[in-house]
């Protein structure tokens, strides 16, 4: 990817947080990675929509467990993401279904 492509992603304020230092001043983590990391968590949210509407709708769990299920699962250090970006992940996955 080009970092003209790269620079065109605007990467919302409260995944950019996740990666700032205690007083919110300085990234911890160089850019380019905050923005591979974005996009990865930002994917799986996008992928996970149907899976959790199946859940939700096809299995009867409510949508607070279905949410607190893939929120545990990205929990575990297998997966890849960090506890943080879990949470993250989770909360843009309800901004996607649009569940409280």
């Amino acid at each position: 990817m080009s970092d003209d492509h790269e620079n065109q992603i605007l990467l919302p304020e409260s995944f950019i947080d996740l990666h700032r230092d205690r007083h919110r001043t300085r990234l911890r983590t160089p850019i380019a990675e905050v923005r591979a990391r974005y996009e990865a968590c930002e994917d799986l949210a996008q992928q996970l929509v149907a899976q959790a509407q199946h859940i939700h709708f096809d299995l009867g769990v409510s949508e607070d467990e279905v949410l607190m299920r893939m929120e545990a699962g990205l929990q575990s250090p297998e997966s890849g993401f960090m506890p943080d970006e879990a949470v993250w992940v989770a909360r843009r996955l309800a901004e996607l279904l649009q569940w409280d």
